[in-house]
């Protein structure tokens, strides 16, 4: 989750709602977000299971995913980190809640979670609750946010939550690679 880094698209796609319109807005997708967490969190594993996915293979497909977000973050192109500018009017769901929100390695990583540490379930409620806690809070002063650091710093911000995020999906990416070379050398 990259709630620093959302704050500028937030803000573009939702700078033709009304003010108070848009702290709904926000919240509503905040809440489908959490929603979809949950329910990848809760039966990711037999998601897995049912489409025959392995660990590794997950793991990389979210580390690539992450990849191509972070260096949209880190490199602008025309039409926003997400395609956005192609969306008219009020979001919904889709690209706010889903995948800014709930992307796709937080996705993959909650049904990883749910796969490998299946007992630790309720430990795992608890970190999505937080993250997401942070995520609205961080989401919800986004307009503040913006007075206070200006587009500059939004951007200097963004851009270096996708180096961050770099990092990390080169390392999902390496952990999923060992984990498959290591199955595969047995």
């Amino acid at each position: 989750m990259d709630p620093l880094g959302n704050i500028p698209v937030f803000l573009s796609l939702l700078k033709n709602v009304d003010n108070r319109r848009r702290i709904k807005v926000i919240l509503r997708e905040l809440l489908i977000a959490l929603v979809v967490m949950f329910v990848f969190l809760f039966f990711g594993s037999y998601f897995l299971e049912a489409l025959q996915l392995e660990q590794p293979a997950v793991k990389m497909a979210g580390a690539i995913v992450l990849l191509i977000i972070a260096l949209r973050m880190i490199f602008p192109q025309a039409g926003g980190i997400m395609g956005e500018d192609q969306y008219g009017g009020e979001p919904f769901i889709v690209p706010l809640a889903i995948p800014l929100i709930a992307g796709p390695s937080t996705l993959a990583t909650l049904m990883l979670m749910a796969h490998t540490e299946g007992t630790s379930l309720w430990l795992w409620t608890l970190v999505v609750i937080g993250a997401w806690a942070v995520t609205s809070a961080v989401l919800l002063a986004s307009p503040l946010l913006y007075k206070l650091l200006k587009e500059r710093g939004l951007l200097a911000t963004e851009r270096l939550m996708g180096m961050i995020l770099i990092m990390i999906a080169v390392q999902m990416f390496f952990s999923g690679l060992a984990v498959f070379l290591n199955i595969e050398g047995h």
